[in-house]
């Protein structure tokens, strides 16, 4: 992309788009819950940076263009841009791709007829300064267009859950994983650490109370000193406030935890709060 990365709304506009280019902005801002004046400028932006097009598409067969071919060519290397600058100029040619491997250039384009074909071929593509080699494969039939393809969708947040209550963690991971977060699972601080360092997270739910009373909290503190790991939101869900070591937790002065929860916690609750991190990270 040339510009910036798309975000979740963008995605819904550019997949409204492909579905039906000719869409409002009025009818995608009422798909979407958002206001006209956004999607608007979302658009544009997204059209400026080069990032969406919004084009109509003919179907060559409409007008007699029966025949459909994929040209795969050698081309020498001094007459690559020539070469190619060429092929964009022919009105049979529907696209032109510089690749790697065994060709340098693949041409997609459509013809009348198998004569048409032909005469491309040995009248107008041989007399191409520069083409070495050509082969050519008959599209028999097409089973997507380009212009169908939807943007794929970003791999879902992972959540790392630090807890040595073995019910905590699989109650917690189902309620996750049904949301549709990734779930990644540890039961003291150390793990937590090992496994953060190969699988960054995008966030994690942490227990206090684990190998020592203040184990989730020492994992607090050296995931912070980390450099790759520090900006990482965490969100401790712990028992301690109930309990008789109340006196030993630490207030927050340095910022090492995102939020706190006190067990039991709802899982509406719990799912808000996560959500919530995740959006603002």
């Amino acid at each position: 992309m040339k510009g910036q990365v798309v975000d979740k709304v963008d995605r819904q506009i550019i997949d409204l788009l492909r579905e039906d280019g000719r869409r409002s902005n009025v009818e995608i801002a009422r798909a979407l819950g958002i206001s006209e004046g956004t999607v608007r400028k979302r658009i544009d932006r997204l059209i400026l940076n080069g990032d969406l097009k919004v084009v109509g598409v003919a179907e060559p067969s409409v007008v007699g263009y029966e025949t459909r071919a994929l040209i795969f060519l050698k081309v020498g290397l001094a007459q690559m841009a020539s070469v190619g600058e060429a092929l964009c100029g022919m009105p049979e040619v529907m696209s032109v791709y510089h690749v790697a491997g065994e060709h340098d250039i693949v041409v997609e384009a459509a013809f009348e007829s198998d004569k048409h074909l032909t005469s491309f071929l040995t009248e107008r593509l041989a007399s191409l300064s520069g083409v070495l080699d050509c082969k050519t494969a008959h599209v028999l039939r097409i089973l997507k267009h380009n212009y169908e393809w939807a943007l794929p969708q970003p791999p879902p947040p992972t959540i790392l859950i630090v807890d040595d209550d073995p019910d905590f963690l699989e109650v917690t991971r189902l309620v996750l994983e049904k949301d549709g977060y990734r779930t990644l699972i540890a039961q003291n601080g150390d793990a937590a650490l090992e496994l953060m360092e190969a699988n960054p997270p995008d966030l994690v739910i942490l227990d206090i109370m684990m190998d020592g009373i203040l184990d989730g909290w020492d994992a607090s503190w050296r995931i912070r000193a980390n450099p790759h790991l520090r900006h990482t939101p965490i969100l401790v869900v712990s028992s301690i406030t109930a309990s008789d070591y109340m006196g030993m937790f630490p207030t927050d002065e340095d910022n090492l935890i995102d939020n706190f929860l006190s067990k039991p916690v709802d899982p509406q609750k719990l799912l808000s709060e996560v959500k919530r991190l995740l959006a603002r990270g």
